[in-house]
């Protein structure tokens, strides 16, 4: 371990909560391995509010503790990233499952490869029966990796690998903000989105060595997780759903000039082409304003409509809810006098209702939703 002396070229994080049984093992395994590499290093404990001795252990066996008041897994690795002397920061849980003597490989890759972050990759080692719930290795972490990778053009095998390299003066430009398991992707995600290069060494993972309680809630995290990414992803929601609306409009158009027609064997355009056609329609401007939501809040910027829409004027935006919510009410108001009219009997309209409240309905959406966003502009 480095002296005060001597420049510290890795500092290793352990979060720390309650971890008394395991904490010792993994200080006491990672020295063991990394003593004799000629890697100057530090371990610091971000301690988030132990109650037991898990502090006092760290501290016995040479650890740095750092007192993070604020809970959460991020909240505890943001902390001692911050009071990290190295270059190099690796971090990893102290629950005694990771494989720690791949802690100089993963900094050597690091270092040789001139990467940005360097990743242990669970999926790509060895991973003991019991290790890793069914659930996550075969479809939380399979399913949000890919994510990743297809929006954010990575190349990752495990994306919520807990062991990780970072070279400190590229992590402070990612402006990580997440204090909950999140941390996790927003760290891939800001990297990818930096064009960061990101590198993985094989490692695996152990079952705990003592029964513990785990931190780790899988649908509450795995969740945070999704929305988080989705959160990153704002032009996703904008092209898919204007591509959905635009799409939908057009057929359902077409079905309401050319009326239900013969394919071959397939009968299409008829009434329940024109209902599927409509909730797709309405699926489709939920998705798009999702997306305006998003690059706002996440301020990003939008595509060319998206910002038309949003930077649009007090005047112009009141007499363009005025003329969708005129034409809703006047469609209404024809339908309701045209019922009395027919005593109340069948009126025969569906095929053209069917149209009417496709375009009025999407129209009407979008109003709904412009008016949320300008009022979302002006309490921001």
């Amino acid at each position: 371990m480095a002296t005060e002396h001597r420049a510290i070229s890795l500092s290793f994080v352990f979060p720390c909560l309650n971890e008394e049984k395991t904490l010792g093992g993994c200080i006491q395994e990672l020295t063991s391995h990394l003593q004799n590499t000629g890697i100057d290093y530090e371990i610091v404990v971000a301690d988030n509010g132990s109650q037991d001795c898990s502090a006092q252990i760290a501290t016995d066996l040479g650890a740095r503790v750092v007192s993070v008041p604020k809970r959460g897994y991020g909240e505890a690795l943001k902390a001692g990233i911050q009071a990290a002397r190295g270059e190099h920061v690796a971090f990893a849980d102290a629950d005694s499952t990771y494989v720690l003597a791949d802690m100089a490989s993963l900094y050597q890759r690091a270092v040789k490869t001139g990467a940005d972050m360097a990743i242990a990759s669970r999926l790509k080692g060895e991973i003991e029966p019991g290790a890793m719930p069914l659930l996550h290795r075969y479809l939380g972490t399979p399913v949000l990796t890919t994510l990743i990778n297809l929006i954010f053009r990575g190349s990752l095998s495990d994306c919520n690998s807990g062991f990780r390299c970072l070279r400190k003066v590229s992590y402070a430009q990612w402006n990580i903000r997440a204090g909950g398991m999140e941390f996790a992707s927003e760290l891939l995600i800001k990297a990818l989105k930096a064009r960061a290069l990101i590198v993985e060494v094989p490692s695996g993972l152990r079952k705990p060595r003592v029964e513990r309680i785990a931190h780790l809630r899988t649908w509450r995290d795995g969740m945070r997780h999704l929305l988080f990414i989705f959160s990153e992803c704002p032009r996703l929601f904008e092209k898919s759903g204007l591509l959905l609306l635009l799409g939908s409009s057009i057929v359902q158009l077409a079905a309401a000039i050319l009326g239900p027609t013969k394919i071959g064997s397939f009968n299409i355009f008829d009434l329940h082409t024109q209902a599927l056609l409509l909730l797709a329609g309405l699926t489709g401007m939920s998705i798009y304003l999702l997306g305006c939501y998003l690059s706002l809040h996440q301020n990003q910027k939008p595509l060319a409509l998206t910002r038309y829409l949003v930077e649009l004027d007090e005047a112009s935006l009141f007499f363009s809810l005025l003329a969708v919510f005129g034409g809703n009410l006047l469609v209404f108001g024809y339908l309701v006098v045209y019922w009395i009219m027919h005593d109340f009997s069948d009126i025969h309209l569906i095929r053209s209702l069917l149209t009417y409240v496709h375009l009025l309905g999407i129209s009407g959406q979008l109003a709904i939703g412009l008016l949320g966003i300008h009022i979302f502009k002006k309490s921001a």
